[in-house]
């Protein structure tokens, strides 16, 4: 098991904004090491120290990479005001937190090799592998996607869970209608570039799979190399040990893949 690290660095509005990392197990001084870059979910989240059968540092870890994370603004555990501060801005401070974030690491740690990362997310985090995909993808060689939307008006109407959208983006989508087109991801296609697996399972129904499936298609008309998989009995978890044996044999390959010297 590798030994977690955590750092701080000034993220968006000047504050302090925490991160961790860790080390490949087969970690050799002198040798340079790929990034995984995990992005949470949420976004009222954060990194904790308990077992996740997919976003779990370790896996990464074990699996020849440097695994980075951040809790950007918006995550739990630092304040409710730290919390509350990702209203009405989805895609704002907490991109800025991340770009800040794996510049932090990338100085302070010379053993990461900046030229080999892949950004990885689910739920939220997924939403922003879409996000950075038209916004911030120049310092990633791949994407993983799992349930992700992609169109913040649609989603509103087809989700089982409406805090998350009437409270992040200030209101309903006839009320606000500017929140919900500020940060979305659909509007900026046009700028996508990255190699993408999506993950998507049919019984999600906090991010329904027709979310999942439009950014594949977007992808493969794109002509940008992509894969989907998808669980036909699965919802917003990947809950079954052979299901979730198969999802970590195509992550680590689609990583692996992207991240060649």
């Amino acid at each position: 098991m590798s030994r977690p690290e955590e750092f701080w660095f000034k993220g968006a509005m000047d504050e302090r904004v925490h991160g961790w990392i860790l080390k490949p197990v087969d970690f050799q001084e002198g040798r340079k090491y790929p990034v995984a870059f995990l992005v949470h979910g949420g976004p009222q989240g954060s990194w904790e120290d308990h077992f996740h059968y997919r976003w779990n540092p370790q896996a990464y870890a074990g699996a020849g990479y440097a695994a980075v994370m951040v809790d950007f603004h918006g995550s739990t555990g630092y304040g409710q005001a730290f919390t509350d501060s990702i209203r009405g801005d989805w895609g704002g401070k907490p991109l800025e937190d991340l770009q800040k974030g794996l510049a932090a690491a990338l100085a302070r740690y010379p053993w990461i090799d900046g030229g080999r990362a892949c950004a990885l997310g689910a739920s939220y985090g997924a939403y922003m592998i879409n996000w950075m995909a038209g916004a911030w993808s120049d310092p990633f060689r791949c994407f993983v996607s799992h349930d992700g939307n992609l169109d913040e008006r649609g989603a509103y109407y087809m989700t089982e869970e409406l805090w998350f959208p009437e409270w992040d983006h200030e209101g309903t989508p006839w009320e606000n209608p500017e929140g919900y087109a500020k940060h979305n991801p659909m509007d900026h296609v046009g700028r996508w570039k990255t190699p993408t697996l999506i993950v998507h399972s049919a019984l999600d129904y906090r991010v329904v799979d027709t979310q999942g499936l439009a950014s594949f298609t977007a992808l493969q008309r794109r002509g940008i190399p992509s894969q989907l998989l998808y669980f036909p009995d699965e919802n917003h978890w990947v809950l079954k040990p052979q299901n979730s044996l198969q999802w970590h044999d195509t992550v680590l390959s689609w990583l692996d893949q992207w991240t060649q010297e």
